[in-house]
């Protein structure tokens, strides 16, 4: 043991065969402990552990330069840190002599047979509260995560041959909280879209039942769910159980869930998948027009399904729409209006329920919709919703007599012009001939 002026310790004890089987097999121990030979031991002084590791760890930076690892998102967080003045040791996550690759193989051979010396069997977390967690890892499972290059140490960080940390919990929950951590290490910028959302938020305030990185993600059987998109519906159940059920009775949750539809949107297609807003907040609101448009304005999208991608121009050119748009350049100079906020997609068609525009579901949209108009234009009547043309392009058919006004002023607006021009042009010839 190495001690130090406030009571710590370190082992100085090496494991050959761990040396043997780590990335650093070929090295000589004078190749990182330079000052030592077997005519020279030097004996060194440190004020205490956490010294004696950082000036160890700088013997790295001898081969890997800062230049050639800091393009790692992980390594470039940690020397952000160590910029403003915050230690960063290195064998914290790639141990010191039992050093191991972190990608290009499987679980590390014996990070894992150290680890799973324990860790293989039915083991329980005890918590404060009496309640107690099994910490067996199923190996299993997290070689078919995307997770399965990376080493245990990588992950839990602190824990090593030489150390293992004792750590309480008063709970399971304070357990997990503290477990979503680990993964901002590597996933920072996932991490910070997470800080600012409203799940975060309302961890902030003490609600711990919102949804952490493992609540969704998993623990050592990490999901990826980039593809599944089902899998992200039912992970959001979990807590959204109310408007799981209505999103599944409408055309977009029916498509998912009967025909197992990619194009329809589902939970992260509007809220995201991190940087969750909250719902109820008008700048939520005022860009619900934007989240639509993506697949409604896609014309390989609607082509499909014989749907007409004029729904988003139409709205854009109304009122509402124009409206909506100068709110909008009204809240980026930090102003914004008092009065109620403008109708967008959600208000006509609903937000979960959305329900097809034709066949046997139109009368009840169209009492919906009678409803929704009510809450600004109080006096609406049951036929105030067919004053507007929805987004349908005037024709014979549908709105003839908007559409005979329309073509009328298309060509009389442009003779009444020539006109105009003709009359100017001869009064100023006959004022030039009289004179």
């Amino acid at each position: 043991m190495k001690k130090f002026p406030d009571g710590d310790f370190v082992s100085t004890y090496v494991d050959t065969n761990a040396l043997t089987m780590s990335v650093h097999r070929s090295l000589q121990c004078t190749a990182c402990h330079k000052e030592f030979s077997d005519q020279r031991h030097p004996d060194r002084a440190f004020r205490n552990k956490l010294q004696f590791r950082i000036k160890e760890s700088h013997v790295c930076r001898d081969c890997h330069a800062v230049e050639k690892i800091k393009f790692r998102t992980i390594h470039e967080a940690l020397f952000k840190k160590e910029g403003v003045g915050e230690a960063v040791v290195c064998t914290d996550c790639h141990s010191a002599h039992a050093v191991t690759p972190v990608t290009g193989g499987n679980v590390s051979t014996s990070e894992e047979k150290y680890c799973l010396r324990c860790h293989a069997s039915e083991k329980h977390m005890v918590f404060k509260s009496g309640k107690s967690v099994s910490i067996r890892v199923q190996v299993a499972e997290l070689r078919n995560s995307p997770h399965r290059n990376v080493s245990c140490s990588d992950c839990h960080f602190g824990f090593s041959a030489e150390e293992h940390p004792y750590r309480r919990f008063s709970s399971e929950r304070q357990y997990q909280l503290a477990s979503s951590e680990i993964c901002r290490r590597c996933h920072f910028d996932k991490y910070s879209k997470f800080s600012e959302s409203i799940h975060n938020a309302m961890l902030s305030i003490g609600k711990l039942e919102a949804p952490t990185c493992i609540d969704c993600h998993g623990g050592h059987a990490v999901l990826s769910l980039s593809e599944n998109r089902l899998a992200i519906v039912q992970k959001c159940k979990t807590c959204h159980n109310a408007v799981y059920d209505i999103y599944a009775r409408s055309i977009h949750g029916s498509a998912l869930f009967k025909e197992n539809n990619k194009d329809v949107p589902i939970c992260i297609d509007c809220h995201s998948s991190h940087s969750i807003k909250n719902p109820f907040l008008s700048d939520f609101h005022d860009f619900i027009p934007d989240m639509c448009s993506k697949c409604h304005s896609n014309a390989v999208i609607m082509g499909k399904y014989g749907l007409s991608t004029d729904v988003v121009k139409t709205y854009l050119s109304d009122f509402h729409g124009v409206t909506l748009g100068l709110y909008r350049k009204e809240a980026q100079k930090r102003y914004r209006p008092d009065d109620r906020p403008m109708a967008v997609c959600t208000d006509c068609h609903g937000t979960h329920e959305i329900a097809s525009v034709s066949g046997t579901d139109i009368q009840t949209l169209k009492k919906t919709l009678q409803k929704r108009c009510q809450t600004c234009h109080t006096n609406a009547t049951a036929s105030f919703p067919d004053a507007w043309l929805s987004h349908y392009k005037p024709s014979f058919t549908n709105a003839p007599g908007v559409f005979i006004v329309e073509q009328f002023y298309k060509i009389m607006m442009p003779l009444m012009v020539v006109g105009l021009l003709f009359q100017v042009f001869l009064h100023i010839w006959r004022y030039l001939v009289s004179r």
